[in-house]
Protein backbone atom coordinates (compact mmCIF):
# COMPACT_ATOMS: atom_id res chain seq x y z
CA UNK A 1 0.00 0.00 0.00
CA UNK A 2 1.10 3.58 -0.96
CA UNK A 3 2.39 5.47 2.15
CA UNK A 4 0.46 8.07 0.84
CA UNK A 5 -2.96 6.60 1.73
CA UNK A 6 -3.92 6.97 5.23
CA UNK A 7 -5.57 4.19 7.11
CA UNK A 8 -7.28 3.88 10.37
CA UNK A 9 -5.70 1.42 12.81
CA UNK A 10 -7.45 -1.58 14.84
CA UNK A 11 -7.16 -3.83 17.86
CA UNK A 12 -5.45 -7.22 17.52
CA UNK A 13 -7.03 -8.40 20.34
CA UNK A 14 -5.49 -12.44 21.42
CA UNK A 15 -6.86 -14.30 23.89
CA UNK A 16 -6.37 -18.25 24.79
CA UNK A 17 -6.70 -19.87 28.11
CA UNK A 18 -3.50 -18.70 30.83
CA UNK A 19 -0.73 -21.02 29.04
CA UNK A 20 -1.70 -21.62 25.78
CA UNK A 21 0.96 -19.22 24.34
CA UNK A 22 -0.78 -15.72 23.81
CA UNK A 23 1.83 -13.82 25.62
CA UNK A 24 4.79 -15.50 23.96
CA UNK A 25 3.13 -14.84 20.28
CA UNK A 26 2.47 -11.33 21.38
CA UNK A 27 5.94 -10.43 22.15
CA UNK A 28 7.13 -12.01 19.04
CA UNK A 29 4.42 -9.67 17.19
CA UNK A 30 5.83 -6.53 18.39
CA UNK A 31 8.99 -7.36 18.06
CA UNK A 32 8.25 -8.14 13.52
CA UNK A 33 5.66 -5.40 13.34
CA UNK A 34 6.10 -2.03 12.83
CA UNK A 35 3.43 0.30 13.52
CA UNK A 36 1.87 -2.23 15.92
CA UNK A 37 2.49 -1.30 20.00
CA UNK A 38 1.14 -3.35 23.03
CA UNK A 39 -1.94 -1.68 24.80
CA UNK A 40 -0.93 -1.74 28.28
CA UNK A 41 -3.37 -2.75 30.84
CA UNK A 42 -4.24 -1.38 34.41
CA UNK A 43 -4.22 -4.73 36.80
CA UNK A 44 -4.67 -5.09 40.65
CA UNK A 45 -2.65 -8.48 40.96
CA UNK A 46 1.33 -8.04 42.22
CA UNK A 47 4.11 -7.80 39.49
CA UNK A 48 5.47 -11.35 38.74
CA UNK A 49 9.78 -11.06 38.40
CA UNK A 50 10.64 -9.15 36.18
CA UNK A 51 7.95 -6.90 34.89
CA UNK A 52 7.67 -3.39 34.96
CA UNK A 53 4.99 -0.72 36.20
CA UNK A 54 3.96 1.19 33.07
CA UNK A 55 5.85 -1.01 30.37
CA UNK A 56 4.46 -4.40 31.13
CA UNK A 57 1.03 -3.05 33.19
CA UNK A 58 -0.21 -0.33 35.40
CA UNK A 59 -0.18 -1.87 38.84
CA UNK A 60 -3.19 -0.24 40.73
CA UNK A 61 -4.98 -1.13 44.42
CA UNK A 62 -8.66 -2.04 44.57
CA UNK A 63 -10.14 1.38 44.95
CA UNK A 64 -7.44 3.26 42.38
CA UNK A 65 -9.14 0.85 39.84
CA UNK A 66 -12.82 0.71 40.86
CA UNK A 67 -12.51 4.55 40.87
CA UNK A 68 -11.92 4.46 37.09
CA UNK A 69 -14.27 2.27 36.11
CA UNK A 70 -17.09 4.52 38.10
CA UNK A 71 -15.26 6.87 35.78
CA UNK A 72 -15.57 5.50 32.43
CA UNK A 73 -11.85 4.94 31.48
CA UNK A 74 -11.78 1.96 30.75
CA UNK A 75 -12.60 0.34 27.23
CA UNK A 76 -13.08 -2.98 28.81
CA UNK A 77 -12.42 -4.24 32.77
CA UNK A 78 -12.88 -7.69 33.74
CA UNK A 79 -11.99 -9.87 36.72
CA UNK A 80 -9.79 -12.61 36.56
CA UNK A 81 -8.23 -15.30 39.07
CA UNK A 82 -9.40 -12.82 41.80
CA UNK A 83 -6.88 -10.21 40.03
CA UNK A 84 -8.81 -7.13 37.92
CA UNK A 85 -7.84 -5.78 34.96
CA UNK A 86 -8.49 -3.05 32.54
CA UNK A 87 -7.12 -1.31 29.55
CA UNK A 88 -7.11 2.85 29.78
CA UNK A 89 -9.91 4.49 26.57
CA UNK A 90 -8.24 7.54 25.88
CA UNK A 91 -4.46 6.31 24.56
CA UNK A 92 -6.67 3.54 22.62
CA UNK A 93 -8.53 5.98 21.12
CA UNK A 94 -5.82 8.45 20.00
CA UNK A 95 -3.45 5.82 18.43
CA UNK A 96 -6.54 4.29 15.98
CA UNK A 97 -6.93 7.91 14.57
CA UNK A 98 -3.20 7.97 13.75
CA UNK A 99 -3.02 4.81 12.07
CA UNK A 100 -1.79 2.81 14.49
CA UNK A 101 -2.19 -0.93 15.33
CA UNK A 102 -2.87 -1.67 19.23
CA UNK A 103 -2.06 -5.27 20.40
CA UNK A 104 -4.45 -6.48 23.28
CA UNK A 105 -3.47 -9.55 25.63
CA UNK A 106 -6.77 -9.98 27.27
CA UNK A 107 -9.32 -12.44 28.04
CA UNK A 108 -12.77 -13.42 26.23
CA UNK A 109 -14.79 -10.80 28.82
CA UNK A 110 -12.52 -8.08 27.68
CA UNK A 111 -12.48 -8.77 24.24
CA UNK A 112 -16.74 -9.17 24.46
CA UNK A 113 -16.47 -5.62 25.63
CA UNK A 114 -14.47 -4.28 22.77
CA UNK A 115 -16.48 -5.91 20.64
CA UNK A 116 -19.60 -4.33 21.98
CA UNK A 117 -17.77 -1.10 21.99
CA UNK A 118 -16.25 -0.66 18.87
CA UNK A 119 -16.47 -3.95 17.05
CA UNK A 120 -15.44 -2.11 13.22
CA UNK A 121 -12.01 -1.51 15.17
CA UNK A 122 -11.76 -5.37 16.42
CA UNK A 123 -9.58 -7.96 14.78
CA UNK A 124 -9.97 -11.20 17.09
CA UNK A 125 -8.00 -14.40 17.68
CA UNK A 126 -8.49 -16.79 19.72
CA UNK A 127 -5.43 -19.03 20.61
CA UNK A 128 -6.06 -22.53 21.21
CA UNK A 129 -3.05 -25.67 23.37
CA UNK A 130 -2.91 -28.84 21.40
CA UNK A 131 -4.14 -30.29 24.24
CA UNK A 132 -5.34 -30.48 28.44
CA UNK A 133 -2.22 -32.31 29.15
CA UNK A 134 -0.02 -29.64 26.89
CA UNK A 135 -1.39 -26.55 28.44
CA UNK A 136 -0.85 -28.21 32.14
CA UNK A 137 3.09 -28.85 31.14
CA UNK A 138 3.41 -25.34 29.88
CA UNK A 139 1.71 -24.08 32.84
CA UNK A 140 3.93 -25.81 35.53
CA UNK A 141 7.10 -25.37 33.10
CA UNK A 142 7.39 -21.35 33.19
CA UNK A 143 7.29 -21.65 37.00
CA UNK A 144 5.65 -18.64 37.50
CA UNK A 145 2.63 -19.73 39.56
CA UNK A 146 2.29 -21.63 42.58
CA UNK A 147 0.78 -25.55 41.96
CA UNK A 148 -2.43 -23.74 43.54
CA UNK A 149 -2.58 -21.15 41.33
CA UNK A 150 -2.01 -23.58 38.47
CA UNK A 151 -4.41 -25.91 39.57
CA UNK A 152 -7.03 -22.85 39.54
CA UNK A 153 -5.87 -22.13 36.03
CA UNK A 154 -6.73 -25.63 34.63
CA UNK A 155 -10.34 -25.45 36.19
CA UNK A 156 -11.06 -22.54 34.30
CA UNK A 157 -9.53 -23.29 30.98
CA UNK A 158 -12.42 -25.53 29.66
CA UNK A 159 -14.95 -22.70 30.35
CA UNK A 160 -12.52 -20.04 28.63
CA UNK A 161 -12.23 -22.05 25.61
CA UNK A 162 -15.88 -22.35 25.09
CA UNK A 163 -15.93 -18.69 23.59
CA UNK A 164 -13.56 -19.52 21.00
CA UNK A 165 -16.30 -19.11 18.29
CA UNK A 166 -16.83 -15.65 19.68
CA UNK A 167 -13.58 -14.37 17.42
CA UNK A 168 -12.62 -13.74 14.04
CA UNK A 169 -10.03 -16.30 14.03
CA UNK A 170 -9.03 -19.35 15.55
CA UNK A 171 -5.06 -20.78 15.65
CA UNK A 172 -4.17 -24.24 17.54
CA UNK A 173 -0.72 -23.39 19.09
CA UNK A 174 1.30 -26.36 18.31
CA UNK A 175 3.89 -24.82 16.90
CA UNK A 176 5.06 -21.76 17.98
CA UNK A 177 6.78 -20.16 14.83
CA UNK A 178 3.88 -21.55 12.87
CA UNK A 179 1.51 -19.78 15.49
CA UNK A 180 3.51 -16.46 14.77
CA UNK A 181 3.40 -16.46 10.89
CA UNK A 182 -0.48 -17.14 10.98
CA UNK A 183 -0.74 -14.25 13.40
CA UNK A 184 1.54 -12.01 11.24
CA UNK A 185 -0.51 -12.73 7.80
CA UNK A 186 -4.25 -12.07 9.46
CA UNK A 187 -2.10 -8.93 10.49
CA UNK A 188 -1.11 -8.00 6.74
CA UNK A 189 -4.65 -8.57 5.25
CA UNK A 190 -6.55 -6.82 7.54
CA UNK A 191 -4.22 -4.06 7.30
CA UNK A 192 -5.32 -3.86 3.63
CA UNK A 193 -9.02 -4.27 4.20
CA UNK A 194 -10.81 -1.47 1.79
CA UNK A 195 -13.13 0.12 4.99
CA UNK A 196 -9.66 0.67 6.64
CA UNK A 197 -8.09 2.59 4.16
CA UNK A 198 -9.64 6.11 4.99
CA UNK A 199 -7.44 7.71 2.13
CA UNK A 200 -8.09 5.59 -0.84
CA UNK A 201 -10.93 7.07 -1.92
CA UNK A 202 -8.94 10.23 -2.42
CA UNK A 203 -5.97 8.57 -3.79
CA UNK A 204 -7.94 6.98 -6.62
CA UNK A 205 -9.73 10.23 -7.69
CA UNK A 206 -6.73 11.13 -7.56
CA UNK A 207 -5.31 8.79 -10.14
CA UNK A 208 -8.29 9.09 -12.49
CA UNK A 209 -8.28 12.95 -12.29
CA UNK A 210 -4.69 12.47 -14.34
CA UNK A 211 -6.69 10.47 -16.79
CA UNK A 212 -9.01 12.93 -17.72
Amino acid sequence: MSNTIKRRGFMLVLSSPSGAGKTAIARRILETEENMSLSVSVTTRPPRPGEINGKDYFFVDMPAFEGMVQRNEFLEHAKFCNNCYGTPREPVRKALEEGKDILFDIEWQGTQQIAENAREDLVSIFILPPSMAELERRLFSRAQDSEEVVHQRMATAAAEMSHWNEYDYVIVNIDFEESVKNVRSIIQAERLKRQRQSGLAGFVNGMRSQTA
